[in-house]
């Protein structure tokens, strides 16, 4: 049977991986048997590559706030997997981060889920991880499917990424802190007390 080890140096050593590899870095990402809950977003950027410490910023801070945790039970607990897209910087493009590249979660995700057995809440932050998850197309708006996240229950909670530069979207769209975070709370608490 294929371990969590194994899958991670299959990772690094795989060809799409060598420039990354040669370069001493490793991919980012946080698995454990335990997890009952996976947090997919789009990859790491350049500065949590650099640091080796996913969701270590503004952005993390209210992401865990929007979920009801602290940054020890964020960071050292065994019951949340972080399991981005892809697990490199892609690289920066005209109007931010280059997107994660295809076909990356098709080869690696399903292999990390297999040995996740108990996870019960995936939590999709942003249209990559929604449309690939949530079998989208491109005329579906990150909007209106976290609106609607309730059809996406039990498995699948949609969130728009927590980014400061979100704020305007936040301002525009009233409807999100007291209609969606109290439910996202609620979910995450259940899952961890199971685990407790």
């Amino acid at each position: 049977m294929t371990t969590f080890e194994q899958i991670f140096q299959a990772i690094k050593a795989d060809e799409q991986n060598k420039t990354f590899t040669a370069q001493g870095i490793d991919p980012l990402y946080f698995v454990h048997e335990n997890a009952r809950i996976c947090l997919i977003g789009q990859a790491p950027g350049r500065i949590a590559q650099e640091k080796h410490q996913y969701w270590d910023d503004p952005s993390g801070d209210r992401l865990r706030a929007w979920m009801g945790i602290d940054r020890e039970t964020f960071y050292h607990s065994d019951r949340i997997a972080i399991v981005p897209m892809d697990f490199y910087f892609p690289g920066k493009g005209k109007s931010g981060d280059l997107p994660p590249r295809k076909g990356f979660a098709q080869k690696w995700h399903p292999m990390l889920f297999e040995k996740m057995p108990q996870l019960d809440l995936i939590v999709l932050i942003g249209q990559y991880a929604q449309k690939y998850y949530l079998h989208l197309d491109t005329s579906q708006k990150s909007t209106a499917v976290v609106k609607n996240f309730q059809h996406y229950l039990p498995l699948y909670f949609p969130l728009v990424h927590p980014s400061p530069r979100n704020n305007i979207w936040l301002a525009k769209n009233p409807w999100f802190e007291p209609e969606v975070l109290p439910v996202l709370k609620e979910k995450v608490s259940e899952r961890l007390k199971k685990q407790a």
